[in-house]
């Protein structure tokens, strides 16, 4: 079996592809890795200039090592094998936006913690049960949810009931799933 690719050595070929020091970068991107990243290590703590962090298309089984990225804003995770939102609480309170699509996250237990979150894109999730949706009324920036793919949007959207459910829970959203939400302003 072939071990997986470290941050560290994912770090030293971008920086070798990009001719830029990690670590002085705004935009770092790890993607698609051969063989894949399995971890999050500690080497991610080094990026301090981060604000958009692209780990996608690996095989990261969960969210660690996030303690040294002091101006995160974008953390784009999707295609891994992820199944949990914990280990969110280091970029906690500079994340805008969090990319987790086709991943495998039942439970929102974790989100909470992100205090300045805009955008959720977690399409092609395993969420099942509205109880976890409305987690996202904790957030009060949220304003923009792609959910497609989800059981749950599946199920709800069959009934016809996807789109006015999701506007009374989350009241502050502008958009759901790529299309804006209109809501009808009350009369004085």
């Amino acid at each position: 079996m072939i071990k997986g690719t470290t941050i560290k050595e994912a770090l030293g070929r971008w920086e070798t592809k990009c001719n830029e020091k990690a670590n002085e970068c705004k935009h770092v991107e790890i993607i698609g890795q051969y063989p894949p990243i399995e971890k999050m290590d500690a080497s991610l703590s080094t990026l301090s200039c981060c604000e958009k962090l692209s780990v996608s298309t690996n095989a990261i089984e969960k969210i660690a090592n996030l303690n040294g990225l002091k101006n995160l804003k974008i953390l784009s995770l999707g295609r891994n094998n992820i199944k949990s939102l914990t280990g969110l609480e280091a970029v906690g309170d500079t994340l805008e936006q969090l990319w987790i699509s086709y991943n495998y996250v039942e439970k929102l237990k974790g989100i909470n913690v992100l205090k300045k979150l805009k955008v959720l894109y977690m399409s092609n999730n395993s969420v099942k049960d509205m109880s976890e949706f409305v987690k996202l009324a904790e957030l009060k920036v949220l304003e923009d949810v792609v959910f497609v793919g989800n059981p749950l949007e599946v199920a709800q959207t069959e009934l016809g009931e996807w789109r006015d459910a999701v506007k009374k829970k989350l009241p502050q959203l502008k958009k759901l799933d790529g299309s804006p939400i209109i809501r009808e302003e009350e009369e004085d």
